[in-house]
């Protein structure tokens, strides 16, 4: 049995991962640009940071899934 069954599917889930963190980054930049041209630069800001801390999350969690990846290819390894 594979150690990370937990993925939720494998490499179409992580191109899912990638293509919501993309569309989520479109959304972030176009209410950037429109916060920054109505002149809320505090808005814009805020709005910047909440971005930038839920990208370093799922960076952390696809860091997780990588390592455990790593893990697992060095005990098949070690295992043959």
């Amino acid at each position: 049995m594979h150690r990370l069954d937990y993925t939720r599917g494998g490499a179409a889930t992580e191109l899912q991962d990638i293509l919501r963190i993309a569309g989520i980054g479109l959304v972030i930049a176009l209410l950037h640009i429109f916060f920054e041209q109505t002149g809320k630069k505090e808005f814009s800001f805020f709005l910047y940071f909440l971005a930038y801390m839920y990208i370093a999350a799922e960076l952390l969690h696809f860091l997780r899934l990588f390592f455990d990846e790593i893990l697992t290819f060095f005990q098949w390894l070690t295992a043959t």
